[in-house]
C-alpha cells in the first residue's frame, strides 16, 4: 500500500495543475477582451487590474470603457483619471459613465471649466452633471410662471391702478460652480416672477409698461437674481403682455362703500343718542308737570285754611275766581284754532 503512495502524487498534481490552469484560462478568457482594448487604446489597465475589480464587485467593463473614453478624448487631466480613482467613485455610489461624459462634453465646449473632482463632487450630490454641461453648452428656457401650475400668468398691477397679465420666459445656462448647494429652477422662476411683479408695480402707467416691456427685462436683470443659484440668466423675454381689471377703481369703490357704511353707522349713532335725549328731556318734562299738579292741589288746601283763620274772605275768594276765569277765557282767545 505504500509502494501506491509515489504514484498518487504526481496525478494529485498534475489534476492541481490542469485546475489551476483552467481557472487562469476563464479568468484570462473573461476578462481577454477588455484588456485587449485597454491595450490598444494606452488606458494602461492591467490583468491584476480588472481581476482586482471583479473581486471588490466593481464591474470592470465600466470602469475600463470609461478610461478608454478619457484617453480617447486626450483629456487634459488624464492622469488624475487612473482606474483606482473611478473605481472609488464607483464603489461610492456615483456614475463613473456619466462623469466621464460631462468631461468629454466640457473638454469639447472649450469655454466650461470643470475638472474631475468638482465632476465627481456633483455626481454624489444628486444632480446630473452631464445635464448640467448640457445646459451650459445650450442654454435652457424656463417659462415663468412655470407649466403646469394653477396661473397662467404673472399679475401686477401699476400704479394707475391697472392690472396687467405677463407671461415671461428666462434663458439660462448651468453654473457648475454653484451646482453643489445652489438653489433649483423654482427659485429662478419665484425671484423672476417676484422681479416682474415690483418692475410693473413701479411704473407710472400702464401704458409705459405695453411701449416699453423690455423695461422689465432690464429692471430685473439689474437685480442679479441668479445669486447663490444653479443657473447663470443669460436673458429674460416677455413673451405675452394684456390688460386685465382697473383694480384701482375698484379699490376706490370698496373703500367708498365702506366709508358710506361707516357714516351711516355714525348716523345711526347719533339719531340714537338724539332720541335718548328727547326721551330723557320728555321724562324730565312729566317730573316737572306732576310737581306743579302736586303743588296745585296745595292751593285749595291753603285757601281753605285761610277760611278758617279769618285770612280770606268770600269776597276775595270771589275776586280770585273772577281773575281765574278771565285768565283762562285770555288763554283759550290766544290759542290758535284748527282750522287755522
Amino acid at each position: 500500500m505504500n509502494s501506491s503512495i509515489p504514484g498518487i502524487i504526481p496525478l494529485v498534481l498534475f489534476a492541481g495543475a490542469i485546475i489551476i490552469g483552467l481557472i487562469v484560462l476563464a479568468v484570462f478568457t473573461r476578462f481577454f477582451r477588455l484588456w485587449i482594448q485597454s491595450l490598444l487604446t494606452g488606458a494602461d489597465i492591467t490583468y491584476s487590474n480588472l481581476f482586482g475589480m471583479y473581486l471588490r464587485k466593481v464591474n470592470p467593463g465600466i470602469i475600463t470603457h470609461s478610461k478608454i473614453m478619457a484617453v480617447c478624448a486626450d483629456l487634459p487631466d488624464i492622469d488624475k483619471l487612473t482606474s483606482k480613482a473611478l473605481e472609488a467613485h464607483y464603489l461610492a455610489g456615483g456614475n463613473v459613465t456619466r462623469v466621464v461624459q460631462s468631461l468629454v462634453a466640457s473638454n469639447k465646449a472649450k469655454t466650461i471649466e470643470l475638472d474631475f473632482r468638482l465632476a465627481t463632487a456633483i455626481d454624489l450630490a444628486g444632480r446630473d452633471v452631464l445635464k448640467a454641461v448640457q445646459t451650459s453648452v445650450y442654454p435652457k428656457v424656463i417659462d415663468c410662471p412655470a407649466k403646469g401650475t394653477t396661473r397662467s400668468s404673472l399679475d401686477a398691477v401699476a400704479k394707475n391702478g391697472i392690472q396687467l397679465k405677463v407671461k415671461g420666459r428666462v434663458t439660462v445656462r448651468a453654473n457648475l460652480q454653484q451646482l453643489i448647494g445652489g438653489a433649483t429652477e423654482e427659485t429662478i422662476v419665484a425671484r423672476v416672477g417676484e422681479g416682474i411683479v415690483s418692475a410693473i408695480g413701479s411704473a407710472d402707467t400702464h401704458k409705459q409698461v405695453l411701449e416699453n416691456p423690455d423695461l422689465i427685462s432690464k429692471a430685473v436683470l439689474a437685480k442679479r437674481l441668479d445669486s447663490q443659484t444653479a443657473f447663470e440668466i443669460v436673458s429674460i423675454d416677455i413673451a405675452d403682455i394684456d390688460v386685465g381689471d382697473n383694480i384701482g377703481a375698484r379699490l376706490q369703490a370698496d373703500q367708498a362703500e365702506a366709508d358710506t357704511r361707516v357714516a351711516r353707522a355714525q348716523a345711526e349713532q347719533k339719531r340714537a343718542m338724539a332720541v335718548a335725549a328727547e326721551q330723557e328731556m320728555i321724562a324730565k318734562i312729566e317730573e316737572s308737570r306732576a310737581k306743579l299738579v302736586a303743588s296745585e292741589a296745595e292751593v285749595p288746601k291753603a285757601m281753605a285754611q285761610s277760611f278758617r283763620n279769618g285770612n280770606l274772605g268770600i269776597m276775595d275768594y270771589y275776586k280770585l275766581r273772577n281773575v281765574q276765569a278771565d285768565t283762562e277765557m285770555r288763554t283759550a282767545i290766544a290759542k290758535p284754532t284748527a282750522s287755522q
